[in-house]
């Protein structure tokens, strides 16, 4: 398993308690694998997970991955934090269900790079908090259970509207703190890959970096989505072409004004297609 800091357009969920899926997550290709202590691990086996982490990752020390520990409320948060700092092999700590700057603190602990996650009203409204934690590097949210404390209907055009404000919330905080773009949530169903793509596309417009994803499936569908079109990343090209040619940073191209902002622009999406 391996984290790409440089680019994260995905991060794959594989739970601990399926080991045999720790190796089989790289093939699919991710930017990174999430080891799952948290929900998908049932209570009674949480022990036991968080072992067959410890177990691979001393059998294999060439493999890194980030790790979703358990919330700090949780019984289990402050050995998921202890096994996380003792594994050179955990790139990342992702806090679930953050909701304040102390949690965030406590699991520095860990002396990882923090990826909090809000999942809540109080979560959302303690995101400015959350960001300004050293250590912090990225924000996520998880609309499934953003939605039950609100009391929002699933997959209907309310839902839309409080997820896009709660997007809008972690992509400016994330700007005004200096940290990497953000993640959005997952897509529950893996198996529509079409919806899959349109909420993609309309993240990566909006600004974040990629995706949280819980199936193998769904990396190649992001991946493509992140993707400049053949015609956009045509135009990117000659963009910047032209203007290392003239050496200005402000011209008429293509009967359009042309300056820093654009240029800026059409080197961001010739990023993208590296």
């Amino acid at each position: 398993m391996s984290n790409t800091a440089r680019r994260l357009r995905t991060a794959l969920f594989v739970p601990a308690t399926r080991p045999e899926r720790f190796a089989k997550a790289l093939a699919a290709g991710a930017d990174a694998v999430i080891v799952d202590l948290e929900d998908a691990v049932e209570r009674e086996a949480k022990d036991a997970a968080r072992a067959n982490m410890q177990h691979y990752a001393r059998e294999h020390p060439e493999a890194s991955f980030m790790v979703r520990v358990n919330d700090a409320a949780t019984a289990w948060f402050a050995d998921d934090i202890a096994a996380c700092r003792d594994l050179p092999n955990v790139t990342t700590v992702i806090l679930p269900k953050a909701e304040s700057a102390e949690q965030v603190k406590l699991a520095a602990a860990a002396g990882k790079p923090l990826f909090p996650v809000v999942e809540s009203a109080k979560g959302v409204l303690a995101l400015d908090a959350l960001a300004a934690v050293p250590g912090v590097e990225r924000l996520s949210y998880g609309a499934l259970d953003l939605m039950l404390d609100l009391g929002v209907a699933v997959d209907t055009e309310a839902a839309s509207v409080v997820l896009d404000h709660v997007r809008m919330q972690v992509l400016l905080l994330s700007r005004l703190h200096g940290l990497n773009a953000p993640l959005d949530t997952v897509y529950p169903d893996f198996s529509d890959t079409q919806g899959l793509a349109a909420v993609a596309r309309r993240a990566c417009d909006m600004g974040f970096a990629g995706m949280l994803c819980i199936h193998p499936a769904q990396v190649a569908v992001v991946h493509q989505a992140y993707a400049p079109a053949p015609e956009e990343l045509d135009w990117a090209r000659r963009v910047v072409e032209h203007a290392e040619a003239s050496g200005s940073s402000a011209f008429k191209f293509e009967g359009k004004m042309v300056d820093a902002p654009v240029i800026a622009r059409a080197r961001k999406i010739l990023e993208r297609a590296d």
